[in-house]
């Protein structure tokens, strides 16, 4: 099969360049690092723990996948604690910051796609059912599943046309969506591209557990050490996830507002991002210098200093930035505004929900039409997508003026928010009702 010959290529390909890339390329370098004898680690680790009953095995490309992931495994450990819980990623995006998930009984790297590696791990970790969060799709993995008649569901799947299943030359992805047993989707446009490909009668529209999580997040708050000193009684500006199009835009209105509490959450934390967004806005302090200006430690916080040896600042800045991962969805509860970076990159807008749930208006760019949440919110009035500087500015300044008009947007977000809820229970109950925890 030609599909499959280039499908081999592309492993080959894609081995070769983390390989180089890693010589300068932090991530590539913790994607390579931590393959190295993943199997016999595997093996290892599972061979010494606790024997259980019955093993769910969920795979996620990365963090944002968890996210969506995570509430099912928790409804799943809640309906029986009994479970093993066996978590993997493909990117050390996912892994780092989850290595040490006390949901999970197993935290691991996924081992690169192959024969062997599929047919070995499976033998290794016996899952009694598989969940494969929304997208990334590893034909090796997904085709041993299927031989071996292991129930296997996709959780939060989305597709669009692009996508390779729906094309001529797309067989062996095609051949991937056989080892679904039931495909849990966020839309219609979903159901409607799979049945153009013959797959009916195991599609359900469930919605997308992201909701549930940030639901859970919300309802669960926890301060932030020192925000609220910082926030004081003025207004609050939270742009989260920011790349460097997205400072640049709020760039402008940041300068013009010195009255307004700013904090701004970059996408990336390695030294040199977070030096230059310093850099941008030079009336500024970091986190980790708010902390230390206060001169005394923050107890509990899950927060990861990516800077060290920061001098306090003696002026009085406006605007944080925030230099450490696992706080973001707990800064939105103190905003007014809430600013979602990404849209105005080609990847298209970050996660917009966890702004939407704690009832704050949701402004980010105009590259959103990828991310349905991002339209829906829009569409039910919660959210505003801005094309350029000047509107971004007209929007916020409108916002800031008209009370009514914030609190009326900040509802339409959160009622968006609960509205959609519930995924998590939906296929829960299916998992019950099939008996696919039981029958194995």
């Amino acid at each position: 099969m030609v599909s499959k010959l280039l499908y081999d290529l592309f492993l080959v390909l894609y081995g070769t360049g983390i390989r180089v890339s890693s010589w300068w390329n932090p991530k590539a370098r913790k994607w390579l690092n931590g393959r190295k004898n993943i199997m016999d680690s595997i093996h290892v680790e599972l061979q010494t723990s606790h024997v259980k009953p019955q093993t769910v095995w969920m795979h996620c490309a990365s963090l944002g996948e968890f996210e969506q992931g995570r509430p099912l495994l928790e409804e799943l450990k809640i309906k029986n604690a009994a479970l093993k819980i066996v978590l993997t990623f493909f990117s050390p995006s996912g892994y780092e910051v989850m290595k040490d998930y006390k949901g999970a009984d197993h935290v691991f790297y996924l081992p690169m796609d192959s024969p062997a590696n599929a047919a070995r791990f499976l033998d290794i970790v016996n899952p009694s059912l598989v969940l494969w969060v929304k997208y990334e799709y590893w034909f090796y993995y997904l085709d041993e599943i299927r031989k071996r008649g292991i129930p296997a569901l996709l959780v939060s799947g989305i597709f669009r046309n692009g996508q390779p299943f729906f094309k001529p030359y797309g067989a062996l992805w095609r051949r991937m969506l056989q080892s679904f047993g039931h495909f849990f989707v966020q839309n219609e446009e979903s159901v409607r591209l799979l049945r153009s490909i013959g797959i009916t009668g195991n599609v359900s529209i469930s919605g997308d557990t992201r909701f549930d999580r940030v639901i859970a997040i919300a309802e669960a708050f926890q301060p932030v050490a020192h925000i609220s000193e910082f926030c004081g009684n003025g207004t609050v500006i939270v742009a989260g996830s920011t790349w460097e199009e997205d400072e640049i835009e709020l760039l402008h209105f940041v300068k013009q507002h010195p009255e307004i509490r700013f904090i701004i959450a970059p996408h990336e934390i390695d030294a040199g991002n977070l030096k230059d967004v310093k850099k941008t806005f030079p009336h500024s302090l970091f986190y980790s210098e708010l902390q230390m200006a206060e001169f005394r430690p923050s107890p509990g916080e899950e927060s990861q200093p990516a800077t060290s040896n920061l001098k306090p600042q003696t002026s009085d800045p406006n605007i944080l930035i925030i230099d450490n991962i696992g706080m973001l969805s707990r800064l939105y509860r103190y905003a007014a505004i809430a600013y979602v970076g990404g849209g105005f990159g080609e990847d298209g807008v970050h996660n917009v929900l966890e702004a939407a749930v704690y009832g704050k208006p949701v402004v980010f760019g105009p590259v959103y039409d990828k991310y349905i949440e991002a339209a829906a919110l829009v569409e039910a009035g919660g959210g505003i997508s801005a094309d350029g500087p000047l509107k971004l500015e007209a929007i916020l300044e409108n916002l800031l003026q008209n009370e009514a008009e914030l609190e009326k947007k900040g509802r339409s977000a959160r009622d968006y928010v609960y509205a959609n809820g519930g995924a998590s229970r939906r296929i829960v109950a299916y998992i019950q009702e099939k008996r696919l925890l039981t029958s194995r």
